[in-house]
């Protein structure tokens, strides 16, 4: 091979103009774009909540147990109306859902970029090693892939604790595996291509070879399965704190929110978990919305059809 063949292969840079595209493609599609617009509204809530909340749901001072199950619309001795009603605390339940979803969305996302970390690496080192040390790290994958994971996060949090820095730890380590087998997949599939051969063939350091070449070219999958994962966390995190071994009581989430009113579902005060089960619901979709439509976009097969 020549020089100057080796110098028009040597790399392949991330393809912007495709990422510009994706972009297009998901502002184009209808339940898409649907996804974004309610995902940005949650998190803008989210985020304002100490700004767009009524009441601080964790000053005990602001409650009153005798506000307690309210119905939505009703109004408190001092005038406050509650217009998705109150908790069996005398808790503003539009409140508690604004700071529950903040809540959420922290665990969800801090524990799914701090798996994807981890599985890119050990996925990159595994792919790139081959051998005994992709050997061993995949079967390290297979036995943690081999349990459910919410029983892996109930060991975990039985063994550490209540708290969010142990609800992340817990989803951190039941996650991290999907990623490692997803880049692992496609770095196999990549480091076969020309592109590659040529890279390797003018000596180029290996870091230089993995950090610029081989994972931008890997990204496409590991987004799609990101953005899946995090609905995955922030419904698993529900899940734990609806079983009470999640988030404490006083840092509650949307799951402590569901469970709280579930006692009082027969008695028909059903909003106490029904307003936040409901946002729950919208969360999951809106993610699984836009997970969906990048799985379209950045399927290469996909493309294909397409041309």
């Amino acid at each position: 091979m020549s020089d100057g063949s080796i110098h028009s292969q040597r790399t392949r840079a991330p393809d912007y103009g495709a990422w510009r595209r994706t972009l297009a493609g998901l502002l184009h599609n209808r339940l898409s774009l649907t996804g974004i617009i309610v995902l940005a509204l949650i998190v803008i809530a989210a985020v304002l909540a100490p700004l767009l909340a009524p009441q601080n749901p964790y000053d005990l001072s602001q409650l009153d147990i005798m506000d307690g199950r309210l119905a939505p619309g009703s109004q408190s001795m001092s005038g406050m109306t509650y217009w998705l009603g109150t908790d069996d605390q005398g808790r503003d339940l539009l409140s508690a859902i604004l700071y529950g979803t903040r809540t959420s969305l922290l665990v969800g996302v801090v524990s799914a970029v701090l798996a994807l970390a981890i599985g890119m690496l050990l996925g990159l080192i595994s792919a790139w090693r081959g051998g005994k040390t992709d050997t061993l790290i995949m079967r390290i994958v297979d036995i943690q892939l081999s349990f459910p994971p919410i029983l892996i996060a109930l060991i975990l949090l039985a063994l550490l604790g209540q708290g969010v820095d142990k609800i992340i730890l817990a989803l951190v380590v039941t996650q991290w595996a999907y990623y490692a087998r997803t880049i692992r997949g496609a770095a196999l599939v990549e480091r076969q291509r020309s592109y590659m051969e040529a890279a390797r063939g003018m000596a180029l350091p290996g870091r230089h070879i993995l950090l610029r070449h081989l994972l931008p070219n890997c990204l496409p999958p590991l987004i799609v399965v990101a953005t899946m994962r995090v609905a995955y966390a922030i419904m698993l995190e529900a899940t734990l704190s609806f079983l009470g071994i999640g988030l404490p009581v006083t840092k509650p989430s949307l799951g402590l929110l569901i469970a709280n009113g579930f006692d009082y579902l027969m008695s028909g005060d059903y909003w106490i978990s029904l307003f936040p089960g409901l946002t729950l619901l919208l969360l999951i979709v809106a993610i699984n919305l836009i997970g969906d439509a990048l799985r379209d976009l950045l399927n290469p097969r996909s493309e294909e059809a397409q041309q």
